[in-house]
């Protein structure tokens, strides 16, 4: 038998992030997408990847590859394609708001959460929105064509910002909720 040791909080905290995924692959397929768009679970296990996962490779792997999923998924929806203009801005943005996340969720209680949630849906907002500039005839790519661009995007990132809070407060709910993991504890997952 191996030396490794079977970590039941690994199973459950991957168990989370791949429930609440399933929200976001399945979305493109709604006849109700576009209303539904950015309402999703991703900047939510952006903040629990980093908050959660000790482990890098776990903590930036899962909010990386959900999206990467999701968007083949889009992808085929959308008509835009996979490496639509600008794609890797919204990945970038995605390790930078699992930085984020570790930093800013050492301790995790509400002024922590509310702050990261903040710092997550900001980066989100401003770094992911880069990739409107690549994007032929969208915006003019200067300055004033970025804050455009941002303007424009304030509906969206509100609805980001639901989808963060919302499954956000279902992940760190159930973790905080379940006896084994208590939010005190430090997890090796």
């Amino acid at each position: 038998m191996s030396g490794t040791k079977f970590n039941p909080s690994t199973i459950i905290l991957v168990a989370i992030v791949v429930l609440v995924s399933a929200f976001r692959i399945a979305a493109p397929y709604s006849d109700d997408f576009k209303e539904i768009a950015n309402f999703s679970a991703v900047g939510a296990i952006a903040l629990f990847g980093g908050a959660y996962f000790n482990n890098n490779f776990k903590a930036f792997g899962f909010p990386l590859a959900v999206l990467l999923i999701s968007d083949i998924f889009i992808a085929q929806t959308s008509g835009y394609g996979f490496f639509y203009g600008g794609w890797y801005w919204t990945y970038i943005a995605f390790i930078l708001m699992v930085l984020a996340s570790k930093a800013l969720l050492k301790k995790k209680n509400l002024q922590s959460m509310v702050t990261a949630t903040l710092a997550v849906v900001l980066i989100h907002w401003i770094v992911a929105d880069i990739s409107a500039m690549y994007t032929p005839g969208l915006y003019p790519p200067t300055l004033a064509g970025f804050g455009a661009c941002l303007i424009a995007a304030i509906p969206f990132e509100l609805k980001f910002l639901y989808g963060t809070v919302i499954y956000g407060a279902i992940m760190f709910g159930f973790m905080a909720w379940y006896p084994a993991l208590s939010f005190k504890k430090g997890l090796s997952a």
